[in-house]
């Protein structure tokens, strides 16, 4: 291998290192991860930072999130390999992208046009054929792909969403960081039981809030 590559092959094993002592543990989830390279997902000045565990900026005004928030939900989510799965909030696609490798099949929707088109022609140069990326307002689910057996929302409301706890399966998971304002969030587990939902608060996060509406790109 060149250098470069030494590099590489090093910084992803201080990735997967840094994963496992911040408390992602599921073997499935670890292994997507290995898998799907979050160097894809990083454009620009930002491209050296891929396997930091930090947040980095997207275009829109967004932000891939922290690899290892990335895979403390994933594994929140309890995703099975027959799942159908919403995500809200593309983003960078990154974390549909690991949902790929967990679930049957995963949709997932942003308000922003531009993001969902870059993270489609990842998903296809990646030979990612089971996500389906759309543009739309998430915080109103996607009615027509309904019920799902899991949720995920990587975008913060004031409570979790009254149409996606809607779109949730008897027995299906939900997850969604919580919080009034961007400095005091919590990630939120809400499983549905046939008499309603159960709730169980995680961990502090700190996300983007979720905006209705389309953006303007």
């Amino acid at each position: 291998m060149t250098d470069d590559a030494d590099d590489i092959a090093e910084r992803k094993m201080q990735f997967l290192f840094a994963l496992r002592s911040r408390g992602v543990t599921d073997k499935r989830v670890l292994t997507a991860m290995e898998k799907i390279d979050r160097g894809a997902f990083v454009r620009g000045h930002f491209a050296t930072r891929a396997y930091e565990d930090m947040p980095l900026p997207i275009t829109c005004g967004q932000t891939i999130s922290q690899p290892s928030v990335v895979g403390l939900m994933t594994q929140a989510l309890r995703v099975t390999p027959r799942d159908k799965v919403l995500e809200v909030g593309t983003g960078s696609g990154y974390q549909a992208a690991i949902l790929s490798q967990l679930a049957r099949r995963v949709y997932t929707v942003d308000r922003h046009k531009a993001l969902v088109t870059d993270a489609s022609a990842i998903f296809q140069a990646l030979d990612l054929t089971n996500i389906t990326a759309l543009t739309a307002d998430g915080s109103f689910g996607l009615p027509e792909q309904a019920p799902f057996d899991r949720i995920l929302v990587t975008a913060a409301a004031e409570d979790p969403p009254g149409p996606l706890l809607a779109q949730l399966k008897i027995g299906g998971i939900m997850v969604v960081p919580v919080g009034q304002s961007d400095a005091v969030q919590s990630l939120i587990r809400v499983t549905r039981s046939e008499t309603g939902f159960d709730y169980d608060e995680l961990r502090p996060v700190r996300f983007v809030p979720l905006l209705e509406g389309l953006g303007r790109d």
